[in-house]
């Protein structure tokens, strides 16, 4: 199910050929999609009403849900479920709201003042998976940011089920986040309908949120006119393990992501190569009892690896040259690790920290950066829904002492308006 190779060179192929399976441009996608975008553009709600019958379902119970819907939803929730949302919320708000940023201001004495502002974006929407691939945890780690940074109004969008009516799942982490709007829509169309606004879907300013290859084009595609927090690939797990790693626990983690879609990527890096054996084992024993077996398994074959290395020096170097999206190191001194792996989305340590620990409960976002782009982008976070910009005040003595410098760099430049701009304050 899962090969075995040793880090002697040989890796390199097998790591060059999980880097393109994310790579590839789906051309007939993008011309849907670009349809589909014109179409919306153009057509607004009618557009979108009708791309909901034809790829969801024909008669859809809303297309946007009452508030006493949602709030209906949360008060008839299985309690269990609702107090276990709670706690996770309550864990990613605390974890969150350290990240919150303050302006400042800055005066001397000749009476010059600067300063930057902070602020919340004024919309953002927030785009959710439905149906099977129905992730509530997504709406707490996209809302909950948002809120801290003080975004205006949060717009969801979510498919319908195919009985035409809204995933109960999904409203109750609506609720519980304060999401302002949720309209029954989705696919490409909906994140049009947020880029460019309708009669009845405000245009926003942020797109979030993850979903499948057609609205990952129409995010990528659309990015400019609105922004959006990152283009995702197919998820991915390195586990870093020396030989006091527990293979029962490794095996589990590496088929964690693996079901996600048979393009994910779980690899294994270990300097023991009894690890890697008994960990190859586990695999095979515990598959056959998970509801993705078939999904897990092609995974794991095509673009799952046990890479042993000579040290955790060398496993360390690997792991930093993937930058993968979520790194597990399971090691006998876990914490020496966190300075040495730069290029993580998202860091994992020691043998009771597994992924989902960090999918759905501890606090960090799970909106991760994928594909390698850990060693230039950083998870979602406050800082993804707020805008910053600086204000100058100057006064005409602080002026007067600045402008012989402004005026020489602007004529270096050869931008005489510019030197203009600043001389004619000073004519006699």
């Amino acid at each position: 199910m899962i090969g075995t190779i040793y880090a002697d060179g040989s890796e390199k192929a097998f790591l060059k050929e999980v880097e393109k399976r994310s790579s590839e441009i789906n051309n007939d996608v993008e011309k849907i999609v670009k349809e589909i975008i014109a179409d919306v553009k153009e057509n607004g709600d009618k557009a979108v009403k009708a791309y909901t019958a034809k790829f969801d379902c024909a008669d859809v119970e809303y297309y946007r849900v009452p508030d006493d819907v949602i709030n209906d939803a949360l008060t008839e929730a299985d309690p269990e479920f609702v107090n276990a949302m709670l706690n996770c919320v309550e864990n990613i708000t605390k974890f969150h709201e350290r990240q919150k940023q303050n302006g400042y201001m800055m005066t001397d004495d000749k009476g010059v003042i600067l300063g930057r502002r902070v602020r919340g974006l004024d919309k953002v929407g927030l785009y959710v998976p439905g149906g099977t691939a129905a992730y509530p945890s997504s709406v707490l780690m996209n809302a909950i940011p948002a809120k801290i940074a003080g975004v205006g109004e949060i717009i969801m969008v979510t498919p319908p089920l195919k009985d035409g009516t809204p995933n109960k799942d999904i409203l109750v982490a609506a609720a519980l986040c304060g999401v302002d709007k949720v309209f029954m829509c989705g696919g490409a169309q909906a994140v049009a309908a947020l880029a460019y606004g309708t009669d009845e879907i405000p245009k926003v300013s942020k797109i979030v949120g993850p979903g499948n290859i057609f609205v990952a084009t129409a995010k990528k595609l659309l990015y400019g006119t609105v922004d959006i927090d990152m283009i995702a690939g197919p998820s991915e797990i390195l586990i870093v393990a020396d030989d006091s790693a527990n293979p029962k626990y490794l095996a589990a983690d590496l088929m964690s992501q693996a079901e996600h879609d048979k393009l994910a990527s779980s690899i294994l890096i270990t300097t023991s190569e009894r690890v890697a054996k008994e960990t190859t084992e586990e695999l095979e024993r515990q598959v056959k009892t998970l509801s993705r077996e078939e999904i897990i398994r092609y995974s794991l074959e095509n673009y799952g690896k046990i890479i042993i290395a000579k040290s955790m020096e060398q496993a360390c170097e690997i792991a930093d040259s993937l930058a993968p999206e979520h790194l597990e190191v399971v090691a006998e001194n876990p914490l020496e690790y966190i300075g040495k792996l730069d290029n993580v989305g998202s860091l994992f340590l020691g043998q009771y920290s597994p992924e989902p620990l960090g999918d759905y409960y501890a606090g960090p976002n799970h909106v991760l950066p994928t594909s390698g782009t850990a060693r230039f982008f950083s998870p979602l976070s406050v800082d993804s829904f707020i805008k910053k910009s600086s204000y100058i005040y100057y006064t005409e003595q602080a002026l007067r002492e600045a402008k012989d410098d402004i005026i020489l760099v602007a004529e270096r430049e050869q931008l005489t308006a510019h030197a203009n701009a600043i001389k004619v304050r000073f004519e006699d």
